[in-house]
């Protein structure tokens, strides 16, 4: 039996970060996306205004796999949420339980921290994950649609 274990994400994890992001832009159709750097990683994380947290999970201490989450705010709850930004589980260890692992540490963060929600986004055609989240009782919000400012368009937007 593998023996899994989810820690805190420090410094030097930066560039197995920086890793296990490409190879998931990659797997989402979108690594010419990619603009991260270790530096950038790195005070992004951990610096000292960073408003986003970092786990690795690990399977016999080799890192397979990584999650980045914040926390939100929930106008109507009045309560904190935990948002998961990124999951990424490596392809040899999908299946494993890995990813269920990290997703309930998670869900222990958010209940520790007292959130009312713990969110997370999945593309439309990433039937093996959305499998995963309904499996462990995910419910997809079919009322909402998610809007973007990004690059030029926000600084367009921004200075307008």
């Amino acid at each position: 039996m593998p023996l899994f274990e989810v820690r805190k994400a420090t410094p030097e994890d930066a560039g197995t970060i920086l890793r296990f992001i490409t190879e998931l832009a990659i797997y989402e159709k979108a690594g010419h996306e990619v603009e991260a750097t270790v530096q950038s990683v790195t005070s992004s994380l951990f610096g000292p205004n960073s408003v986003s947290q970092a786990a690795i999970c690990e399977r016999d201490g080799v890192p397979v796999g990584f999650a980045i989450w914040f926390f939100s705010y929930s106008t109507w709850l009045a309560r904190n949420g935990l948002y998961l930004e990124d999951l990424y589980i490596t392809p040899d260890q999908r299946g494993s339980g890995a990813g269920r692992l990290m997703l309930r540490h998670l869900a222990r963060i958010a209940v520790e921290k007292g959130c009312g929600r713990f969110e997370w986004s999945v593309l439309d055609w990433n039937e093996p994950a959305i499998r995963a989240y309904e499996a462990i009782g995910a419910e997809p919000l079919t009322e909402w649609t998610r809007y973007r400012l990004s690059g030029a368009a926000l600084e367009t937007f921004a200075a307008g």
